[in-house]
């Protein structure tokens, strides 16, 4: 498409120059004319076939790095993985292709969330049975459900099942609290875990890790005298 619209304009342009050229000149001139602008037209076609080779280049360049990416010297980037982590749970640790984390990640949410569901249910059942062992209408009986079979409740034992339902009650909400909180925490430590994961990424240890013994003279800088102050001892330094 730019070739055929720089094809019109130079033809444009030699119509002109011809024009011109027949009104002010003789046929010499115009000949001339001539001349110039089709070495005008065959420049313009040559330099719109280069821009065109050198965008078809560097597409193919540009397509080549992409399907060469060494996966093995891929290095992540922290706030991304932060970010996914943040958006999607478990969208870090893809991302910094440790799959093997994602079973521990969705494995905590999973615990939790049953963890949850199951206080959750449990408080609301003895919240429901300790209002009716507390009422005195004898029709609301829910908490016949939590006792053992041939037990019966009467003035005797009336109070210590009261309290015992009520800190059954109690417990369970506590531990739905708690879970509620155990949920959270699996939450902000798959964000830490891919931010650090991904920094770690960068971090460059040598492979020179030795251990190294060495005589070393240690002062106690208390004697003045050389001979009592200076001790030999031995050194251990650690290269990594």
């Amino acid at each position: 498409m730019r070739l055929l619209t720089r094809t019109y304009l130079t033809l444009a342009l030699l119509a002109i120059a011809l024009v011109a050229g027949a009104k002010e000149q003789n046929g010499t001139d115009t000949i001339s004319v001539l001349s110039s602008a089709t070495d005008t037209i065959k420049e313009s076609d040559l330099l719109a076939k280069t821009e065109d080779l050198q965008l078809v280049l560097t597409d193919s360049i540009a397509k080549q790095k992409r399907a060469k990416r060494d996966w093995n010297t891929w290095k992540p980037t922290p706030k991304r993985a932060m970010w996914l982590a943040i958006v999607f749970p478990g969208g870090g640790q893809i991302y910094n292709r440790k799959y093997w984390k994602l079973p521990i990640v969705y494995g905590g949410f999973v615990g939790c969330a049953y963890a949850l569901t199951w206080n959750n249910q449990m408080y609301h059942d003895y919240s429901q049975a300790y209002l009716d062992i507390m009422d005195d209408d004898p029709t609301t009986e829910s908490y016949k459900q939590f006792m053992h079979l041939g037990s019966q409740i009467d003035d005797s034992n009336l109070s210590r099942y009261q309290e015992l339902f009520r800190k059954r009650k109690d417990r369970y909400r506590r531990w739905r609290d708690l879970s509620v909180f155990c949920l959270m925490g699996v939450y902000a430590l798959s964000v830490i875990d891919a931010y650090v994961d991904a920094s770690l990424s960068e971090f460059d240890i040598s492979p020179d890790l030795s251990l190294r013994l060495e005589p070393v003279i240690l002062n106690n800088q208390t004697d003045r005298n050389p001979l009592k102050g200076n001790t030999l001892g031995l050194q251990c330094s650690l290269r990594f």
